[in-house]
């Protein structure tokens, strides 16, 4: 299985709190809801094809009960091409703390991480996707377990929150494999993971 990283960040690689005021006021974030004021038809339908394309979910704790409580609850957004993903396809919830999730066909991964989700990426074929879970996504890369990183990045620098990236933390090198520009100002590029960087000089 591919495992694909979909992140939403501003600018300045802020991807806390995107969709609501009082998401996620961890640390004391108090910027939330940069993201939806910037939304548009056009990237809603994109995303809701691209959660369509996905055979299962793999998420971090934070981002899995985010979810749970609004696609997996709200009947609106449950009734949506990314409701219908989220609610009919298999889940993977990597926590300490939740040992029985609500949330209907989630499997709690706990233990060997890597070995469990080697293990996932071996089993069959199709798209694994990691959906928001920053600490994750780092967790993931620094393990060298992603296949491909699609961001969405949106035209507002918020100027502080959570970041996707570390201020330290391992080099990647990527290779463009796709780019757009939507129509509101957010662009979409799609990574793979090329090894290690080259540098000038070196």
């Amino acid at each position: 299985m591919k495992l694909t990283t979909v992140t939403n960040v501003s600018v300045d690689g802020v991807m806390q709190g995107l969709g609501d005021r009082d998401e996620d006021r961890r640390g004391g974030f108090d910027r939330g809801g940069w993201a939806l004021p910037l939304f548009s038809e056009e990237v809603d339908s994109f995303l809701g094809q691209l959660y369509q394309r996905a055979d299962a979910f793999l998420f971090g704790r934070v981002t899995y009960q985010i979810f749970a409580d609004s696609w997996g609850t709200v009947e609106d957004m449950a009734d949506t091409p990314i409701g219908r993903a989220l609610n009919g396809r298999p889940k993977f919830l990597v926590s300490t703390t939740i040992t029985e999730p609500g949330w209907g066909d989630t499997t709690v991964l706990s233990g060997d991480l890597a070995t469990a989700i080697r293990e996932l990426k071996d089993g069959s074929v199709g798209e694994l996707q990691v959906h928001g879970s920053g600490r994750l996504v780092r967790w993931l890369l620094d393990n060298r377990l992603v296949d491909e990183i699609t961001l969405f990045t949106y035209p507002v620098v918020v100027g502080r929150g959570t970041r996707l990236f570390p201020d330290s933390g391992p080099d990647v090198a990527l290779d463009l494999v796709d780019s757009r520009v939507f129509g509101n100002g957010v662009i979409l590029q799609v990574h793979r993971p090329a090894g290690r960087p080259r540098y000038s000089g070196a």
